[in-house]
């Protein structure tokens, strides 16, 4: 149960629905919608352990689950809806090992944020749009936007100003801070005048927050000086690919990937980002014969930065950024033809030898990250079977 969630709408449900939930269940999903949209939520059937909601009960979080306020907990009453000031929310589903009951449903859909000012955060800087027609309103010259680092000018169109902002230049600052590795930096807009001024300077806070999710919007006064904080939850970019051979040195373009039980197989799992100080590492892997469903039918060849499968190991990588590791192919019996892999990849600091990119194979739960660690899943595949191969197999 649980998971990321991205589509524009869709329904939420307890396990079982509607029948009765499992005991000892704790389900979180992620929503996250497109860039500059929020998260409305609206549950239309709640059937669960009323009371002090101590045992069963329901949590909505406007925006990732360990670094954001809790917007309610509830596990009775009357249908709630909830909008996110951002564009994540995750919903958690916890229940114990007494009663059970039919559960929830609930509804989400995405809305306009309705801001003149729009944020993306892209692989390797931030993309930030200013409405012209919002700073004339207020009476402010686009020719006096400025990020802090005045070097660094936007592109001014007949509608928008325009900056794209690196994560390792123009002034940006990396910071650490609860779940998440920040990115920000300041565009000012100056109040026009030489000798007096009657209005007010704007500092625009924006900021991603790389973690796998959402944004937050907050808008307050300060002495001579508006500071608008905008915030957007961004993901890694990362791949996966598969290498024929130790060296690296020629991937295999091939799909499927028609292999050799217990045929070595060689992958890389590569970040791209702009920002030099991180370091990948595989966190877990998991085999499936269903690129959809990784719980039914599943195989781990390492969980948790602990190898489960005896073929697992590792390589030195020239990159921080990279990742390398092997291990030897199988099938899935009762005829499966096709393997999948989805790997969860921890991104740290590098150097930050606390984080579990450092710390190894650990027994923490499943979402217990480090302040400086983010997760990125990752699905590779389908591997094949080579028409005609012995069950022994050879190794190469």
């Amino acid at each position: 149960c649980g998971g990321s969630v991205s589509d524009s709408s869709g329904v939420l449900q307890s396990p079982n629905y509607p029948g009765s939930y499992p005991n000892d269940a704790d389900c979180v999903w992620e929503i996250q919608v497109e860039n500059n949209f929020r998260v409305t939520l609206t549950f239309r059937d709640i059937a669960m352990q009323s009371g002090t909601c101590q045992h069963d009960y329901i949590e909505v979080y406007d925006g990732p689950l360990h670094s954001s306020p809790l917007l309610g907990r509830f596990c009775s009453g009357s249908f709630p809806t909830y909008v996110s000031s951002s564009n994540m929310m995750s919903v958690r589903f916890h229940s114990d090992s007494r009663y059970s009951f039919r559960g929830f449903q609930a509804h989400y859909s995405s809305i306009p944020a309705g801001h003149n000012t729009t944020i993306q955060c892209l692989p390797d800087y931030m993309h930030v749009v200013v409405s012209r027609d919002y700073l004339q309103s207020q009476g402010y010259s686009a020719q006096r936007v400025t990020l802090k680092d005045s070097r660094c000018r936007p592109t001014v169109t007949s509608q928008e100003v325009v900056f794209n902002i690196p994560y390792n230049g123009c002034g940006t600052i990396q910071e650490e801070n609860n779940d998440t590795i920040n990115y920000s930096n300041t565009i000012r807009v100056a109040s026009s005048g030489y000798v007096i001024k009657r209005k007010k300077n704007i500092n625009l806070h924006v900021s991603c927050k790389m973690l796998r999710k959402s944004w937050q919007q907050v808008m307050y006064a300060a002495e001579d000086t508006v500071d608008v904080n905008e915030y957007r939850f961004g993901r890694y970019d990362m791949n996966i690919t598969f290498y024929d051979s130790p060296a690296f040195l020629r991937q295999v373009r091939s799909s499927p990937y028609l292999i050799d039980l217990n045929q070595n197989l060689y992958l890389q799992a590569c970040l791209r980002s702009s920002d030099p100080n991180l370091k990948v590492v595989v966190d877990t892997c998991v085999a499936s014969p269903d690129p959809r469903d990784f719980n039914t039918l599943a195989y781990y060849l390492i969980r948790n930065g602990c190898p489960r499968d005896s073929s697992y190991g590792t390589y030195y990588s020239p990159s921080s950024h990279f990742a390398r590791f092997k291990f030897n192919a199988f099938e899935f019996m009762s005829r499966h033809p096709s393997v999948y892999l989805k790997c969860q990849m921890l991104v740290c600091r590098l150097g930050d030898y606390s984080s579990h990119c450092y710390r190894g194979c650990s027994s923490r739960a499943k979402r217990d990250t480090s302040s400086a660690e983010e997760e990125v899943d990752v699905v590779v595949g389908p591997l094949r079977l080579r028409e005609g191969d012995a069950p022994s197999g050879s190794t190469r």
